[in-house]
């Protein structure tokens, strides 16, 4: 039975937006699988982990029969890739074989019956829904995902907070050392509500989303988050837990500001950091009368030096970040410039903002010099 005929370009596509989150070392065989679903001329393919499950649908079915099977989902976007893009290529089912069909190349792929597949079961009831541009969730998780922890056995760090308040979607994410915090205005009027999304999760939703004004849905229901954006439904389960408690951690009362430039600063970190050791990745900085001074030592008694001029005339200040954190953030960014917040105190935190936007804020704890 034939199921597709498509151009290669075409197919890949859809492949693509699914594949990324189909596990290379799995528990089951079929979590190795793609599942094609075919209804008349709509065709969609869905991924699973059993944690996340991605939906894709297009128009390019052949015939008005229904059908699904499974395959497995590196062979067939392997095979596809690898195929010369020229005419169709036609896609057909037999008992449990899948046929690869290009011109004078043809592949039989090994299938399992699609009963198999788990699918995660939709959200029974929906508390939040929002609806915002792909451009505004994407900045949110741009500006926070570096900080989110991974792998930590408090497992409640390894995502990101989602805070649905009246009229804002707040994004906050934390390892325990740094803490990023961006909102985004939406049209909600629903109480507070708080989600912790899956670390994986929040890394898809980067990759799929795209830089424009088209919407994207955010729904959440018990134990599930959903969110619907062009031909694209990605759902996900919650992390459980409870998060740290962001608004203690951001501080408030900082007076001592300082502008400097974002890709000055990015390329002297950047240079500083080739001479950190490997372990602690621990850069000095002196800030004084208008010049901070960034600087690092290794076991070899090797040292890098970077001066950046500032406008600056507060108290001195010597304090040690871990650069890692700091190039993680400016890496992010695509401002020109960064508003740099400190207190008189070595064991302080540094606030990074942005000049004139009061909409994020990225905290980092200081490391003993």
């Amino acid at each position: 039975m034939q199921l597709i005929k498509a151009p290669r370009d075409t197919l890949l596509k859809p492949l693509t937006t699914v594949a990324g989150i189909v596990e290379r070392r799995h528990t089951l065989p079929i979590l190795a699988n793609i599942l094609l679903k075919k209804q008349g001329s709509k065709v969609s393919f869905i991924a699973t982990d059993l944690e996340v499950q991605i939906t894709t649908s297009t128009s390019f079915g052949v015939g008005d029969g229904d059908t699904a099977v499974t395959v497995a989902a590196r062979k067939l976007l392997d095979i596809l890739r690898a195929l010369p893009d020229t005419g169709d290529v036609t896609i057909s089912q037999t008992t449990n074989k899948l046929t690869v069909q290009a011109g004078k190349s043809r592949f039989a792929l090994q299938t399992l019956g699609a009963g198999d597949f788990p699918t995660l079961s939709e959200p029974e009831s929906v508390t939040v829904s929002v609806t915002m541009t792909q451009k505004a969730l994407k900045h949110l998780f741009a500006m926070t995902h570096f900080a989110m922890a991974q792998q930590d056995i408090r497992y409640y760090l390894n995502g990101t907070l989602l805070v649905f308040e009246p009229g804002i979607l707040r994004a906050v994410a934390t390892d325990g050392h740094r803490l990023a915090h961006c909102q985004s205005a939406v049209d909600t009027d629903k109480e507070i509500t708080e989600v912790i999304v899956p670390r994986k999760t929040v890394l898809e939703m980067q990759r799929l989303l795209s830089d424009s004004d088209e919407p994207v849905t955010i729904e959440v229901g018990t134990g599930q988050i959903r969110f619907n954006f062009g031909e694209v439904e990605l759902i996900s389960k919650l992390v459980e837990g409870k998060f740290p408690d962001y608004k203690r951690v951001i501080p408030t009362n900082y007076t001592r500001h300082f502008d400097v430039s974002r890709e000055a600063l990015l390329g002297s970190l950047q240079r500083a950091a080739i001479l950190t050791t490997d372990k602690l990745r621990s850069v000095r900085f002196q800030i004084g009368a208008n010049t901070l001074i960034a600087s690092s030592t290794n076991a070899e008694q090797e040292e890098a030096l970077e001066e950046i001029d500032i406008d600056y005339a507060a108290e001195a200040l010597d304090v040690g970040f871990n650069v890692s954190y700091l190039l993680d953030f400016l890496s992010s960014l695509k401002e020109e410039t960064v508003r740099w917040s400190v207190m008189p105190d070595a064991n302080a935190s540094a606030l990074l903002t942005l000049p004139d936007d009061d909409s994020f804020q990225y905290v980092v704890m200081p490391m003993r010099i």
